[in-house]
């Protein structure tokens, strides 16, 4: 596996239950116009939800979500997150959702249940993604959930699926070509 900083440490960005993809997360607009530029889509994040929030968030700080966070199966909002170098953390996300975070390279921790109990916005959290610990600094709580599964690792600490597609078709073109003689093209 790459280097890779599986830690997060930083302000708590907390959010209730059933924060919709569209509108909550990112503002729908995006979605339907398939913007996937980090660029553009980071300075939108959370622009209906907490207008503002690009300008006070800064690398490192990690979003807290009750349940149902980012309904909806886009993932642009998650480009917009890993773009400004946050986390997630959260009670629940659905499958879709989740797969969209992984897919944009996001460091995501899921089924944490009770973690909005244990922060508020503005408190000194700290998340280590692959072995699940969370501590709150400012009130010096600990908790240990199951961490991201090391398959799902692997892809984000590459930087995402796309970033890991590249990655293996460089290996595999290379090997295919020693193979065969000729060389294979991605699909």
């Amino acid at each position: 596996m790459v280097d890779f900083d599986w830690t997060l440490r930083g302000s708590c960005y907390l959010l209730g239950d059933d924060i919709p993809h569209a509108d909550g997360v990112i503002p729908q607009r995006f979605i339907i116009d398939r913007e996937t530029n980090p660029d553009v889509l980071k300075h939108h994040l959370f622009e209906l939800t907490d207008p503002g929030f690009v300008s006070r968030c800064k690398p490192g700080d990690i979003i807290v979500a009750g349940r149902n966070f980012g309904v909806g199966q886009k993932s642009t909002g998650y480009i917009a997150m890993k773009a400004l170098g946050l986390g997630l953390i959260c009670d629940s996300i659905p499958t879709q959702g989740y797969r969209g975070a992984i897919y944009a390279g996001l460091r995501v921790l899921a089924h944490c249940r009770g973690v909005t109990s244990m922060c508020s916005s503005g408190d000194d959290i700290e998340v280590n993604f692959s072995s699940g610990l969370f501590t709150n600094h400012t009130r010096g709580l600990k908790e240990i959930w199951r961490p991201m599964p090391q398959s799902l690792q692997d892809l984000i600490s590459t930087g995402g699926g796309e970033a890991w597609l590249s990655t293996w078709w460089s290996t595999v073109a290379p090997a295919e070509k020693n193979d065969t003689g000729a060389s294979q093209s991605p699909p």
